[in-house]
């Protein structure tokens, strides 16, 4: 490898981690305060930020903000258009959404965290946290737990090991070798129920959509008052099975 090949590389890693931290962030911050949190030489992360701005992968917001960049979103829209599980799945949670009256989340894996990637908000003044690209902990959700389950033990183990954090509630299971073990349980179940464990009470119900190799590509979710999951359990961890298999049957996998 040579050294222009190197420095190129090297480059790609720091613009990869200015737009990873901006994405975590939910904010706009200054290149300074990029450059202290990626550990980066200042000079470097000002070169690269001006580098991003001018190909309008970051945007500048205010005096010395830096932003992600609308070619992202370009970028982003064409990446999920393609994604037929996604397509499926919005339809899906539009119906569910609308026939249940509750909140109703498709979520997927990204590397140890979940993200949300759509969602239907309900009517009313129940409201949660979570919208549209949050990333928590794959040990914080029911549907974070799902997305490991089709995975062979060793491999669940480590990546619970590596990722599992406390969550703000203290109630979300920390304990690798207990989450393998639930993940697996729940998914072959087809079912994972979160009671207040990233929020406080407030209730997860979750089921997995899978390809036809048997993979959690993706999970789908209702996300509501716990008093109000434990009052109806019985339709809602049904209702969102259905829906589950529903995306799946529409996407020729699993019948």
């Amino acid at each position: 490898m040579t050294d222009k090949t190197r420095t190129r590389v090297g480059a790609i890693d720091r613009s990869l981690q200015i737009l990873d931290l901006l994405t975590e962030r939910r904010q706009p911050m200054t290149a300074y305060d990029l450059a202290r949190s990626t550990g980066a030489p200042v000079s470097t992360i000002y070169k690269l930020v001006e580098e991003l701005l001018d190909r309008s992968m970051l945007s500048r917001i205010g005096e010395n903000g830096i932003w992600l960049g609308p070619r992202l979103m370009r970028y982003g829209l064409t990446y999920r258009a393609r994604m037929d599980v996604f397509a499926e799945a919005r339809r899906e949670m539009n119906r569910l959404s609308e026939n249940l009256g509750e909140t109703v989340q498709i979520c997927a894996r990204d590397e140890g965290m979940m993200t949300v990637i759509g969602m239907a908000r309900a009517g009313g003044h129940f409201n949660v946290a979570s919208d549209v690209g949050t990333r928590v902990p794959l040990n914080w959700t029911a549907s974070g737990r799902l997305l490991l389950g089709h995975l062979d033990d060793e491999t669940r183990l480590r990546i619970f090991t590596e990722s599992a954090r406390p969550s703000e509630t203290g109630q979300a299971e920390t304990d690798p070798a207990r989450l393998s073990r639930l993940a697996r349980e729940e998914f072959e179940a087809r079912l994972a129920v979160q009671m207040s464990a990233s929020e406080f009470a407030v209730a997860c119900i979750a089921a997995p959509i899978c390809d036809d190799s048997g993979a959690c590509l993706a999970t789908i979710s209702i996300v509501l008052p716990e008093t109000r999951a434990r009052s109806a359990y019985d339709e809602l961890t049904r209702e969102v099975q259905n829906s589950a298999r529903t995306i799946e049957t529409a996407l020729g996998r699993r019948g």
